[in-house]
């Protein structure tokens, strides 16, 4: 017993350990005391009696082990030795189990029902029809008030909501609130959907795409002016139509006559047209004032909506949709037409997509400048990912810069709002190339860059590179430049500042404590509550449920989503139990108690306690429920 009470005391008594986030000793435990605390604090607050079958799903699965420790390189070599066995890898959760929302609520009731009207399937539909019916097999009810119905006036989802009881009446009719519903009467609180007429023109290939047409043909003559010099042969004579005053050339065909009426096939510098009028030069484009904005970065999976209404309350001040493939905007998708949602909060807002080729970018960049409301399109050149570095795109534009330039010449050619670039300092771990790149965007039209401090290869290993970001932002001057990278307090953000970035780009950093925009704006260290972190969750649900739905499959939705963010939020540690304030980024919290049971609660990295603080805000999870995070972690089934 002694012993263990020396070694105890000796662990609590360290000096800080590289990479862990150095915690006052008196809050320090054990994993085996932690999980105990967790667990018996949950079980004396849940007083309900549960069966033995609703016990096997509710307990936390012990068996299935927890992300382990950080290893730094040495750790790691001595590791991967030959004869010893291989350590368990980071990174990304790869083939995880995909569970369609619609299983958690198979038999559900017939949306014709929900809307007073026929059902056009008859006798064919598969779905409940008699509410009677609908509600014996209806899950129950999570709370006594709809956020739905208190925020707008009624409830679109009527009997199928699960908090049906606020807003139904004995004979099952949906109640609605006028008062409330005129306040909200000719306003779209989302923007961007994808309408089923375009959607159906998408899919029928009849969406004109003028001006990508226009451009593209003058990159097909090119190449073949381009081709003609390779093979030998004497491309199209050009002779300038003034060359004492250097106007434009016109091309003359041999032995072809020149005709009053026939225009000549190069517009000549004469008069102006309504194709000149029209145009749009690059100052009469709509500008955004992108210096010294704080800029929530666009991030897949959890920079959903939901999630960046939330940080837009704690002071962002540029939001930016999810990473868009191209392609799959231009096949009508509404999966990744979602991705382009705008809430009406989000007063500076852009769009992300990604592709690599001219033709489909520049199509692309003409749709959504056609047929969305944004304030910017952003061209992501910076995603690691095999999918789409190996196809070209990501990361992979960076090397190939022909391409690179018709791809931001085509979509400057169709836009009206600014277009930005994302990269990172190169591909290659040791071999920067940002710094090559950036003169050459500036001359090609690019109206903003972020670069973030790291490399593809390196991902997260090391820390991200200010020195080099220095280095390019005077290279990008005048055109604005945004640094991203290893920002988790104020403190990182002016030191970022004083590097000469235009403004700062967060991305993990919001993840891990949203409240960080606050933070940077007061100048001060937020030592939030857990009733506070609480109160944010449950305002990422009700945004989710109005986002998603608030029947069981809008429910399972942002409970998954809610959980990824869990999954980062996890790693915060709050301002009064540091013994070294900040905290910074790289830094793993080590096990310890917090100031309250929520404290520890909120501070557990196992998934079944993620799960459990969904269930305080979304009710019990369906039997059939199982998660596995995006990133490495441990699965709950």
């Amino acid at each position: 017993m002694e012993n263990t009470e020396k070694e105890e005391n000796v662990e609590k008594t360290a000096v800080a350990v590289k990479g862990v986030a150095s915690i006052k000793h008196e809050f320090l435990t054990s994993k085996e005391k932690f999980h105990e605390f967790v667990d018996s604090e949950w079980q004396a607050r849940n007083k309900e009696k549960v069966s033995e079958d609703d016990k096997v799903e509710v307990t936390k699965d012990t068996s299935v082990e927890e992300p382990e420790a950080k290893k730094f390189k040495h750790e790691s070599e001595e590791t991967n030795k030959p004869g010893k066995p291989e350590g368990k890898r980071r990174g990304q959760n790869k083939s995880r189990p995909h569970t369609k929302f619609s299983e958690y609520d198979e038999k559900r009731l017939c949306v014709s029902v929900i809307q007073g009207r026929e059902c056009s399937y008859g006798a064919k539909c598969r779905f409940h029809h008699d509410n009677a019916e609908y509600l014996a097999t209806k899950p129950a009810d999570i709370g006594e008030s709809c956020y739905l119905y208190d925020t707008f006036g009624k409830c679109t989802y009527g009997l199928s909501c699960r908090f049906a009881k606020a807003h139904t009446t004995p004979d099952f009719n949906t109640t609605e609130n006028a008062e409330l519903i005129k306040t909200y009467e000719g306003r779209t609180p989302v923007k961007n959907s994808l309408s089923r007429d375009l959607q159906y023109r998408l899919r029928k290939h009849s969406v004109p795409f003028k001006k990508s047409d226009e451009y593209l043909k003058t990159l097909s003559k090119s190449k073949e002016k381009t081709e003609q010099q390779a093979n030998g042969v004497t491309p199209v004579v050009e002779t300038p139509a003034d060359p004492t005053e250097g106007e434009q050339n016109v091309s003359i065909e041999p032995g072809s006559e020149a005709s009053p009426d026939k225009q000549p096939p190069v517009r000549t510098i004469g008069p102006l047209t309504d194709l000149d009028v029209i145009k749009l030069r690059p100052c009469e484009k709509k500008q955004v004032d992108f210096q010294d904005k704080l800029y929530l970065a666009p991030l897949t999976t959890c920079g959903n909506l939901p999630f960046r209404r939330v940080c837009k309350r704690f002071g962002a001040d540029i939001t930016c949709g999810e990473m868009a493939m191209c392609t799959n905007l231009l096949q009508g998708q509404q999966s990744e037409w979602a991705l382009l949602k705008r809430h009406e909060s989000e007063d500076v807002f852009g769009v992300q997509v990604e592709g690599c080729f001219p033709d489909t970018m520049t199509k692309c960049a003409e749709l959504i400048n056609n047929n969305t409301e944004v304030d910017f399109v952003d061209i992501n050149s910076g995603c690691p990912i095999d999918l789409v570095y190996k196809k070209g795109g990501g990361c992979g534009l960076m090397t190939r810069t022909r391409k690179f330039e018709q791809i931001i010449k085509g979509m400057n050619h169709v836009l009206d709002v600014p277009l930005t670039v994302k990269i990172r300092t190169g591909v290659q771990e040791k071999c920067n190339i940002a710094h090559k790149l950036i003169p050459e965007m500036k001359q090609w039209g690019v109206s903003m860059v972020t670069l973030h401090g790291r490399s593809r290869e390196q991902r997260y290993t090391k820390l991200a590179d200010w020195d080099y970001i220095t280095t390019c932002s005077k290279l990008a001057s005048p055109v604005p430049l945004f640094g991203n990278g290893d920002i988790l307090s104020y403190e990182d953000a002016m030191k970022a500042k004083e590097t000469g970035v235009s403004g700062i780009m967060i991305a993990r950093g919001a993840l891990i404590k949203p409240w960080i925009f606050t933070e940077i704006k007061e100048s001060r260290h937020w030592d939030i509550s857990s009733s506070e972190r609480l109160d944010m969750l449950r305002d990422f649900t009700n945004f989710g449920m109005e986002h998603w739905g608030s029947d069981t499959r809008g429910v399972e939705k942002t409970r998954k989503f809610m959980l990824e963010w869990l999954s980062f939020m996890c790693r915060y540690v709050p301002v009064g139990l540091l013994e070294r304030v900040p905290q910074k980024i790289n830094e793993r919290p080590p096990y310890y108690m917090g100031r309250n049971y929520l404290e520890s609660l909120m501070a557990s990295q196992h998934v079944g306690d993620w799960v459990r603080i969904s269930e305080m805000l979304l009710g019990p999870v369906p039997k059939n429920f199982n998660f596995l995070p995006k990133h490495k972690a441990n699965a709950y089934k």
